[in-house]
Order: C-alpha cells, then structure tokens, then sequence
C-alpha cells in the first residue's frame, strides 16, 4: 500500500556530535555521490566533506561553521531522502531555511551537484562575511499551546528595539513554537535584557549563525548570484513549498523566479517555516511527514507548526504524542527507531 509524505529537509543546526559520521553510518553505498562533492569542495580549496564526516572527533568550534555545516548536512539530507522506500509516494518536498536549497536539489528543480553548489558557496559566504547573528526565543507554553498574545508582544519588542540608533533586530524564522531572531550585537543584546530568562536556556543565541533572512544578508545574497550564475534552475518534479508557504509546482515554475527567490528573498527577508508545514499539511494531506536527517531538533517545530494549524485537531503536545501512538504521523530519520519506518 503507497503512503503519501511530505518530505522536510533540515537547516543549519542538525549537524552535531552525535551525527559525526552519518555519512559512514547510513549511506556508504553513495560513495559515488560523495565523491563528487568532495571534488567541487577540493576545486575550493576546502576539505572533502567524507573527511570531516569520517573524523575521530568532533570540534563544534568547526562543525558550526556555515563552509563546514551546510555542505555536510546537504549530503546527509539528500542522502536520506533518496533511501526512502519504494512504497512511498513523494508528493511534496520543503525545507527550514538552509533545507531550501536541499529541497530543490530533492524535488528536482536543480541537479544533486549544482544543489551542492549553492549549499557549499553560500554557507562559505555567509561564513566568510558572518553579518549578524541569531537568537531563539518561544512563545508557546510546555504543553505546545501558542500564546497569541506573548507572541505580539515578543515581535512589538523586536521592532522597538529595531527602532532604536545603533540596534539592528528582526524576526528571522517563524519555527513553530519558536521565533528565531537575527540582528547585530547591539539588537539583540537589547532583546535578551528586555525578556525573562525561560528554562535555564532562552534566549539562546546560536553559535556560528549569522543574521540569516535579514535585510543584513543583502552582500551575500549579492555575492551568491555573482557566484552562482552557473547553476541551472528548471522544472522541479515535485511541488516545493517554500518559506512564504508558497507552492513551486511542476510545469508551471519560472526557473528564473525561483533562481530569484532562492538568492534573492529566501536570503533577506523572513522564513516562515511555519506557514510551509500549514500549507504542507493543507494543500497535500499527507499520510507522513518525513524529516530527513541529520539530527532530530526539527521534529519539534514540525510538531508544534501542526498543532498551530489545528491539523487533525490537534491542539496541544498531549494530542500530538496520542496521534504520534495511534500511528506515526511524523518520521525523523535521525532517529534510528524512526528511520526504519520510512527505509
């Protein structure tokens, strides 16, 4: 029996300690695949990335940099999404922020190198200019139940500060039950003393991120379509949801629209990664939504983004794990018990 899913590729983030070695661990027979990454990071000037899969230790002083992460994480999310089982019916593909550009190369829109390429070339520039940083802050209560009105007071606070001389701050992602705020030092310093400290670990800044989907990130997005004019964009297989929640679907996409977006706006404005599982989940009902790995942190905000929109009328954590028992709505393959469920 065909199951339907969407597929949901991670960002920056995912690729921590305990993932050392994905590579290795689950995809050894894409040696290949790998091999050609490796050759566009040696034309670079850059360390293979089956190298720093393949280390002994892991360094989160170099694994959290963008020119290290985001190529490693690329490998093991697209990876992952082409192991799926052949009884699964692929019907839609999207991303958080950085999953962008893997969902492209996913849902076909761009060749698996030329997808390496955007990844690889705009988390070095990103690293190389390293504008900004971000903070994470929640808005929903331990049960996963949004509180509306925190949420506009929290987003108020933002643009006061980001009104203030010297203060640069913004909303960067809409991760479920968590905003995602990117701005200069001075900005978010003035946010972190204007919020009460939530469980010993929030605000928590995010090591080695820049001020992604920033109006800040404008010289990268320049610089990215200077370097990336090679890249070729087309028809994508599968519909793509992106982070407005907007559907790219096949036979009716721009290629040069969606080249625009994914340097473009994708870049500098914000990424509402919420409003792409809403629309996941509303324009294709899905049987499974399926979180490719590494890591399992994006699990949570695909959750919380479900309870948001009240699908399956869920409405809290405790709806969601009743589901999640009854049988599996979401699979993150980072999780071995999971994984096996979708390969």
């Amino acid at each position: 029996m065909t199951r339907t899913a969407v597929v949901i590729c991670p960002g920056r983030g995912t690729y921590n300690k305990d993932e050392l070695g994905y590579l290795g661990r689950h995809h050894a027979d894409r040696h290949d695949l790998f091999a050609d990454f490796d050759a566009i990071r040696a034309e670079a000037g850059q360390a293979p990335v089956t190298a720093l899969d393949g280390a002994e230790k892991f360094s989160a002083a170099t694994y959290t940099r963008g020119d290290i992460a985001s190529p490693l994480i690329y490998a093991s999310s697209l990876a992952d999404a082409r192991s799926l089982a052949g009884d699964i019916d692929v019907v839609a593909v999207t991303g958080n922020s950085m999953g962008w550009y893997i969902a492209l190369a996913v849902a076909g829109a761009v060749s698996a190198l030329d997808g390496f390429r955007v990844v690889n070339t705009m988390g070095t520039l990103m690293q190389e200019h390293l504008i900004g940083e971000q903070l994470i802050y929640p808005f929903v209560d331990e049960h996963w139940r949004a509180d509306v009105r925190r949420r506009q007071e929290l987003l108020a606070a933002v643009a006061g500060i980001d009104a203030r001389d010297g203060c640069d701050l913004a909303l960067s992602i809409d991760l479920g039950g968590m905003l995602v705020l990117a701005g200069n030092e001075a900005g978010l310093d003035a946010f972190e003393a204007s919020q009460p400290r939530l469980n010993g670990r929030f605000p928590m800044r995010l090591s080695n991120h820049a001020a992604f989907h920033t109006a800040l990130q404008a010289p990268v997005s320049e610089q990215g379509r200077e370097r990336l004019g090679a890249v070729r964009f087309g028809q994508p297989l599968r519909p793509m949801i992106d982070g407005r929640g907007h559907v790219w679907w096949p036979g009716a996409t721009d290629p040069e629209a969606l080249r625009e977006y994914t340097l473009g706006h994708q870049v500098t404005e914000v990424y509402d990664f919420t409003r792409a599982i809403r629309s996941a989940a509303r324009e294709f009902a899905p049987d499974l939504f399926i979180v490719t790995g590494p890591g399992t942190t994006l699990g949570g905000a695909v959750a919380q983004s479900l309870i948001l929109c009240e699908w399956n009328a869920m409405k809290s954590r405790a709806d969601f794990k009743k589901r999640q028992s009854q049988s599996p709505l979401l699979v993150s393959m980072g999780m071995q018990e999971q994984r096996s469920l979708v390969t």
